[in-house]
C-alpha cells in the first residue's frame, strides 16, 4: 500500500506526462518510464508496459483537443494509425519477450538519438 505521499508523487509524475503529452502530441513515455523506475522502484518491463497503459487515455483527451480545434488531417492519421497499430501490436510482443536491462537500454538509445536528431 502507498502512503499519501507517494500517491501524490505519482500524481505529480502523471501530471508532468500529461503536460508533455499533451503540449507535444506525445512523448508522456518519455517521462512515465524513468520516473517509475526511479522513484517507484518498478522493474522496467513494468514501467514501460504501465507507461503505455496511462498514455492511453492522455493521448485519447489530447486527441479530442486537437480534433476540435481543427488540427487533424484524416488521411494522414488513417496512414499513420494502421502503422501505428501494426507497430504497437509488435512492439508489445517484443516487449515481452525482452528482459528489463535490454528494454532499457533500447529505450535510453532511442531517446538519445531523437534527441541528438533534433539538435540536428
Amino acid at each position: 500500500m502507498q502512503t499519501k505521499k507517494e500517491r501524490l508523487l505519482l500524481a505529480a509524475g502523471g501530471l508532468a506526462a500529461g503536460a508533455a503529452n499533451g503540449f507535444f502530441g506525445g512523448g508522456g513515455g518519455m517521462i512515465v518510464v524513468p520516473f517509475l523506475t526511479s522513484f517507484a522502484k518498478k522493474d522496467a518491463l513494468c514501467a514501460h508496459a504501465t507507461a503505455i497503459l496511462v498514455i492511453l487515455p492522455v493521448s485519447f483527451v489530447s486527441a479530442v483537443f486537437y480534433l476540435v480545434n481543427g488540427y487533424f488531417e484524416t488521411e494522414l492519421f488513417l496512414a499513420v494509425g494502421i502503422g501505428v497499430a501494426v507497430g504497437g501490436f509488435l512492439g508489445a510482443r517484443a516487449l515481452n519477450r525482452m528482459s528489463g536491462g535490454a528494454a532499457t537500454l533500447l529505450f535510453a538509445a532511442v531517446m538519445f538519438a531523437a534527441g541528438v536528431r533534433m539538435i540536428f
